[in-house]
């Protein structure tokens, strides 16, 4: 029989804070009160039953501080009650796993009243954010103080605050003494060897951990491409016609890496407990608005929006324009290759070191042009996913995933095909994969790490002397470490890191045959992101929210759809092979049965 919350003395004069909540300067105190009443309130009154207290610093018996930032944390008895309520699924003593339950705490391995660590960091951080999102308006109508901040019962209080502006930022604090460790061995030493996945994991939590696994598990994956490719591209560097041996282990490369990574992910995550936890009920995302009525399903008073309205959006306003913007790319792509014809005949005109040198820059500007594009379009697409004002956080993320795939996929690779299957340069073919694939990574490299890196320690004199004393090991005030953190820029998840790895696996796999060492610089550059991406998340970034994850979601799709493609690329580029040609001369009917053979026995 299930405890009651009443049962437990949940309360502790001293705690160990482990989430920041950060209100806006002009916050009425009325606000301040009722939130951090709510917040202590026992359940069976509709609170969270947490701890909190305002972030003060005490300075010669004089108490100074920031009275809008407050530290939240719990007792160790009320972090188990919690584990429980989101389902964590931990290892038992007969080595199985079972989703944690209090009342039979003694049978999980490694448990004891007084072992704190029972719990990972990332874990109790993450269910205090639960809690704390779970705390819900009673029969109160609006933000005490603020009439315009209307609630109903049901509504997310936190939620509430967030879209009124009152609430600032809800973030997870750093372990400082735990970061270091980290650091140390995920990057803190130049060497070969795997990443501390478990480490990052019990730190960071699983959507994290899943991304640097997959990163990894790539790199690996990318090494025998990288083998083959070296002496492949040496040999036979001047013959383009010889890929079709590079070709044909394009085709079954690209199929196994991701069955493979599947099992991985499995085994990873059923160590985690991840695998076997059941799905949250999915509340609606703190952006969604609408007209407040009944829903449906759960019965609960919500706003509600018309699914009519929301397709009329969707298929009136955002499909034309990013059909509209899929045009301008392929416009910008056609002046692409007019500068290629510029240089090319520059290039018979002068036959100069220099005119050689100008064979190249086109594709150069063009790489960059189509990172700014990417990057300028993403903002767009935000903007039109959020107007779609999708109820749901999954269906948001869906819907700009595929807005934001499909632009990348057609402006990074509509030159190539074009290319290769209308005007059949090879050569011209391989230095425009070379230029786009070695490019890119180096503008990713920059933007993407060292240049928010830069621009955090520039923020200002005080927060870079901070950050440079945590570079010596000077232990930090709490107070000190809290207000450095607030300032660094919230890290905004794995999406712009999936989406780079995604075009790398395009680059690689779709026509790597005509140019074997694009799988080298893929395992150069993803070495290299392992180290950058691990330096952003730990020292440029505020630390981000544990998310239980159990693989890598509509990614793992967008990966799998991208190896259907490479499969029929690659047999269409065998296909103009003059060896195959030469065993169909007359016909290229057989052919292309042949390609759609074997894609059909590749699906099966």
């Amino acid at each position: 029989m299930k405890e009651s919350w009443s049962a437990f003395n949940t309360f502790e004069h001293h705690f160990r804070p482990l989430v920041v909540i950060e209100l806006a300067k002009n916050t009425k105190e009325e606000t301040k009160e009722w939130l951090t009443q709510r917040i202590v309130d026992k359940k069976k009154n509709g609170g969270a039953q947490l701890l909190v207290k305002p972030l003060v610093k005490e300075d010669r018996g004089k108490i100074d501080g920031n009275q809008n930032v407050y530290l939240v944390g719990a007792s160790h008895i009320r972090l188990l009650l919690g584990a429980e309520t989101v389902g964590l699924v931990k290892e038992c003593n007969d080595n199985s796993m079972r989703t944690f339950t209090y009342s039979s705490r003694n049978t999980f391995k490694d448990f004891a009243d007084d072992n704190h660590d029972f719990l990972t960091m990332a874990e109790r951080q993450y269910i205090i954010k639960h809690e704390l999102e779970n705390l819900r308006a009673k029969d109160e109508r609006m933000i005490p103080g603020y009439p315009q901040a209307k609630l109903y019962p049901g509504k997310s209080i936190m939620r509430r605050l967030m879209t009124s502006g009152i609430l600032l930022q809800i973030f997870p604090l750093h372990d400082t003494e735990e970061l270091k460790k980290l650091q140390y061995t995920w990057y803190g030493q130049v060497k070969i060897s795997y990443q501390p996945l478990d480490q990052i994991r019990c730190y960071f939590g699983e959507t994290i951990a899943l991304y640097f696994g997959f990163l990894e598990y790539f790199t690996f994956a990318l090494v025998p491409m990288a083998l083959i490719g070296i002496p492949y591209y040496v040999f036979a560097w001047e013959d383009y016609d010889k890929y079709v041996m590079f070709a044909s282990f394009n085709l079954l490369w690209s199929t196994v890496i991701l069955e493979v990574w599947k099992r991985c992910c499995a085994i990873m995550t059923y160590r985690w407990g991840t695998l076997l936890m059941k799905r949250q009920f999915e509340e609606p995302r703190p952006g969604f608005h609408g007209v407040l009525g009944i829903n449906p399903v759960t019965g609960k008073e919500e706003p509600v929006y018309s699914s009519i309205k929301r397709q009329i959006r969707i298929y009136l306003v955002s499909l034309p324009f990013v059909c509209l913007c899929l045009y301008f790319s392929l416009y910008v792509m056609m002046i692409y290759f007019e500068l290629e014809t510029w240089a090319l005949d520059f290039h018979e005109e002068n036959e100069s070191y220099f005119s050689k040198l100008m064979l190249f820059l086109p594709s150069i500007i063009y790489a960059i042009v189509i990172e700014m594009m990417n990057r300028i379009y993403r903002y767009a697409a935000e903007f039109l996913t959020s107007w779609e004002n999708h109820r749901l956080e999954s269906s948001h993320q869906n819907h700009l995933i595929l807005k934001v795939l499909v632009f990348n996929f057609l402006n990074c690779f509509a030159s190539l095909f074009y290319i290769a299957f209308v005007l059949f340069d090879m050569k011209l073919l391989r230095q425009s994969l070379a230029t786009l694939l070695i490019t890119s990574q180096i503008l990713n490299q920059f933007v993407e790490a060292l240049l928010p890196y830069w621009l955090q320690k520039r923020h200002n004199k005080k927060v870079k002397k901070r950050v440079y004393s945590i570079k010596v090991d000077t232990d930090l005030s709490l107070f000190e470490q809290v207000n450095l953190e607030k300032e660094m820029g919230t890290y905004l998840g794995t999406f712009d890191d999936y989406l780079e790895l995604f075009l790398q696996f395009g680059y690689v796999s779709l026509f790597s045959c005509v140019y074997p060492l694009a799988a080298v610089f893929a395992v150069l550059n993803n070495i290299t992101e392992m180290y950058s991406d691990a330096l952003k998340i730990c020292r440029v970034f505020k630390r981000p929210f544990s998310q239980p994850t159990a693989n890598i979601g509509v990614w793992q799709l967008a990966f799998e759809t991208m190896s259907i493609i490479s499969v029929v690329t690659n047999c269409a580029l065998i296909g103009l092979s003059p060896q195959v040609n030469a065993l169909f001369p007359d016909s290229k009917t057989d052919l292309t049965l042949i390609v759609v053979l074997v894609e059909c026995c590749r699906q099966h």
